[in-house]
């Protein structure tokens, strides 16, 4: 995963910012697309505060929820800690402490442009399903925004949808899909001198 200096600075407040960059929209599609069932268990890695994990145990799942930032996952914690089902699991997402062939799901929300190497985060989801698993990933389209490095520890500046369909084919998936989720993810940079609307994508397949 990224430097997590970022994610530990603004972790007390990061489901504000949350709000501002995206909406509920994104989790209420990557749950439809993984069509998930009650007493199965996902994992939600670079959970944040738990964006994703609020949605699984709503609809009865157990939840390992991941994230390189202990601030983030003590911020979680305080929202969630009175429920049951969810593991908190401090790790690197391209070296996931999680048993191999282990979850039913794996859902990445926003991850994925913050690691160093994509297509090792991709094998590791990967090798924590079980088979016939669901991945979903949900982040943003190619897009030139430099800012969003400096400002908000970014490493990729989006993704062809091209290399995704290469890298989910690389890691033995199938079935596939990658579509516009029909949602923009919007900021603003520091100085307030640009303003950015970039389209987020939803990749879904089977192990």
């Amino acid at each position: 995963m990224s430097d997590k200096s970022y994610f530990d600075r603004v972790a007390e407040e990061w489901d504000q910012l949350r709000e501002r960059f995206f909406s509920d929209t994104v989790r209420e599609k990557a749950l439809a697309v993984a069509g998930v069932q009650r007493g199965k268990r996902a994992a939600d890695i670079g959970a944040g505060t738990g964006f994703i994990t609020e949605g699984l145990i709503r609809l009865g799942l157990q939840v390992i929820a991941l994230d390189e930032s202990r601030a983030m996952l003590e911020t979680m914690k305080k929202k969630f800690g009175h429920l049951k089902g969810i593991d908190y699991q401090l790790g690197e997402g391209e070296n996931l402490p999680i048993p191999t062939g282990s979850v039913d799901y794996a859902f990445a929300n926003m991850y994925l442009h913050h690691v160093e190497n994509p297509s090792k985060a991709i094998r590791e989801m990967v090798r924590i399903l079980k088979p016939g698993g669901r991945l979903v990933i949900t982040d943003l389209d190619e897009h030139r925004y430099e800012f969003l490095r400096t400002e908000q520890d970014d490493r990729w500046l989006g993704f062809k949808r091209d290399n995704l369909q290469r890298w989910f084919a690389g890691a033995g998936l199938r079935e596939i899909r990658i579509d516009c989720l029909e949602e923009d993810c919007c900021a603003q940079s520091k100085c307030g001198c640009e303003r950015i609307e970039i389209s987020i994508l939803i990749a879904s397949a089977t192990k």
